[in-house]
């Protein structure tokens, strides 16, 4: 399934966002009817935290109010992304199941009055959980409102307690087998840590030193699988009374509890909340950064972007507002990365509770307002976006994604505090982004025939599949960028022995790692074409590559190995920005990797959808403080009519979309 039952119901892409209804009176709900008829609203979603109101005792409903909503709704043309309210449990969950209450490493446990307040491992909570979501869906499995499915809400926080204890022994004797196979992929022989009965096994809390990073490693798989399970029950229990999509809205943070890759597996269409993490241009950056996570991890489909933060960028000490046109250009871009929809948190601005002060598409100000205006504007032109449902969007180059490697470059331990996984996959989409290139994210095992160019920045864990995958993409002509401290574990964490990275993929790049060497905060190296670096070298040597760069002792620090058909390199050091973004560059021109509109200056952006039956449309977008005219003809879809003067000029901020020829 695909988003395209869903844009066919609304009859083009989605807009809209959480609404709930419940936190305000009629006179309100009279005005929320004329404002999201004003804005073309055509998509809301509602009961995310609506538990307590929904089941106020245990296995008793009340859905009188929800009957309400719908029929509303539905009766202005709006229709309901409907949820499961799961993520926030009512008060009297919390005195029936205190079992059920999450416990943190260190053993705290937490009570109610926030969101969250569960373990996800607690049969008691698995049951209620069902429980709401059959007595949702077989009440609205076939309500003309309901569009749409969403369960639960940003999975999933991580508990340490006795059910997850028991949850996580089942796990692990049904991935290793027996108490000798976990003991060997563990290394427990080491630190007197040999397991001799299953009970022994606990989930890393708090300890005295460092943990074993193969037990850390299996709890993150265990609990991303317990979430998986919590999401199929769910779902489960839905598709019994209503055949309609079911997703749920991935978080895209600095932090990594799922493997997104099995999620997108899972839903029917992937959907995300994305928040930008810093202001200007780099907000620019973020946002096609999580479009192109989200279209990846989705199979390359359409997908829905079904949070995003109405005129919220998170700085370092501040919640800073988006400044006039981001509210439009920032959907936009989501659009143009492959989003068949452009979603808020939320409808009205709550006037209490724990969020007062999170932005929404009518703020506190109400509709008499600079926000509610570029609301309308947005709405107004993804209406006029229709006719881009369903299209995709075609990459020839793809950064390696590995939640597994995420995970274990957040072990404690290691060589050095700056290898940051987060950093480094952003930095490598930042370049390609930069150079004017839209990129896929792919999985180290995946397919990667589509691909002229792969980056793999931090493939610190590299199983024998995945090694073999790449040595055979070189093979088989893709150029290939393998970055220092990758391929040194397999995917038990036991590290690669006999020099680095693992073998077979060794083979392709030509060189043996025979040592690692941190380096100290502050210092820079100066390579021999020029090039400035620090945080990490290495000591390798050479075994059919050719150096391209070297460090000052004559050592190889960047090495390039022709392959069969094509050419893996290998970076053993971090660049600084304009050293990488050369490089990058430079494998991009080997890889004949091209921009689909050369010449773009740095902040405008030009990314390409396209049908199956051959029609495709550009999007341009100036993120920058000049304006700049781009010379491409097409109809412009935005203001309707032939791009003139043999293109298209946008002003700082602007925004065009052209059906191309």
């Amino acid at each position: 399934m695909s988003t395209s039952r869903l844009t066919a119901r609304l009859g083009g892409l989605a807009f809209g966002g959480d609404y709930n209804p419940e936190q305000w009176d009629q006179e309100t709900w009279k005005e929320d009817d004329a404002l999201m008829s004003r804005a073309r609203v055509n998509l809301a979603t509602l009961g995310v935290f609506s538990w307590a109101l929904l089941e106020p005792e245990e296995g008793r409903y009340e859905f009188a109010w929800l009957d309400q909503q719908l029929d509303r709704l539905h009766s202005y043309g709006v229709a309901v992304d409907l949820a499961t309210p799961t993520a926030s449990p009512p008060p009297w969950f919390t005195l029936a199941h205190p079992d059920a209450m999450p416990i943190t490493a260190e053993g705290a446990g937490l009570v109610h009055g926030s969101r969250d307040t569960y373990c996800l491992a607690a049969p008691a909570y698995r049951r209620a959980a069902r429980g709401i979501a059959t007595a949702l869906a077989a009440r609205y499995g076939e309500h003309p409102a309901v569009a749409l499915w969403h369960v639960h809400n940003e999975y999933a926080a991580i508990c340490y307690c006795d059910h997850a204890a028991a949850g996580f022994r089942r796990w692990l004797r049904e991935r290793h087998g027996s108490l000798d196979t976990v003991n060997a992929a563990w290394g427990t022989a080491f630190w007197s840590q040999r397991y001799g009965s299953w009970e022994e096994i606990l989930p890393p809390r708090a300890t005295q030193w460092h943990h074993n990073p193969g037990q850390v490693l299996d709890f993150r798989r265990y609990w991303s699988d317990e979430a998986l399970a919590a999401y199929r029950e769910q779902c489960d229990a839905i598709r019994v009374h209503s055949e309609l999509p079911v997703t749920t809205n991935l978080m895209l943070p600095g932090y990594q509890n799922l493997d997104l890759w099995a999620f997108g597996r899972e839903l029917d269409f992937v959907s995300i909340d994305h928040y930008p993490v810093a202001p200007g241009v780099e907000a620019a950056a973020d946002t096609a950064f999580g479009g192109d996570r989200a279209r990846s991890f989705g199979g390359g489909k359409p997908w829905l972007l079904m949070e995003q933060g109405t005129s919220t960028v998170y700085g370092e000490n501040a919640t800073l507002p988006k400044e006039p046109g981001e509210i439009l250009r920032h959907s936009v871009q989501h659009l143009a990365h492959g989003a068949d929809g452009a979603l808020f948190f939320q409808w009205r601005q709550s006037s209490s509770g724990a969020e007062i002060w999170h932005s929404a598409m009518v703020p506190h100000a109400g509709a008499d307002s600079r926000i509610f205006r570029e609301i309308c504007e947005t709405g107004e032109v993804v209406a006029r976006l229709a006719e881009l449902a369903g299209s995709k969007v075609v990459a020839e180059a793809a950064v390696l994604h590995d939640t597994d490697s995420w995970w274990g470059l957040e072990s404690q331990g290691l060589p050095s505090k700056d290898l940051d996984y987060p950093g480094t996959l952003r930095r490598a989409h930042r370049a390609l982004w930069d150079a004017g290139v839209t990129a896929d994210f792919a999985h180290p095992e995946s397919d990667l025939s589509a691909y002229r160019l792969v980056l793999a920045p931090a493939l610190h864990l590299l199983s024998d599949a995945a090694a073999e995958n790449l040595r055979g993409y070189v093979e088989q002509g893709g150029t290939l960028l393998v970055q220092y401290f990758s391929g040194v574990v397999d995917e038990n964490y036991r590290a690669r022995t006999g020099g680095y990275p693992a073998e077979p993929l060794r083979e392709a790049l030509g060189i043996r790692v025979e040592e690692h060497r941190p380096l100290a905060a502050g210092a820079v190296l100066r390579l021999s074409d020029g090039m400035a670096a620090g945080v990490w070298s290495e000591y390798l040597r050479t075994e059919g590559a050719d150096t391209v760069a070297a460090y000052a002792d004559g050592r190889p620090a960047l090495t390039r190995a022709a392959y069969g058909e094509g050419a893996g390199w290998y970076l053993s050091t971090r660049l600084d920005d304009a050293g990488y973004s050369a490089l990058v560059s430079r494998l991009l021109s080997e890889a004949e990797v091209r921009p689909f509109l050369p010449g773009l200056p740095p902040g405008v952006e030009a990314v390409r959808r396209s049908a199956d039956d051959g029609r495709s449309w550009l999007f341009l977008l100036n993120h920058g403080r000049e304006p700049w005219h781009v010379p491409v003809v097409g109809w412009e879809l935005l203001s309707d009519r032939q791009s003139a003067d043999g293109g298209v000029t946008l002003p700082p901020g602007g925004v065009a979309v052209l059906r191309l020829p």
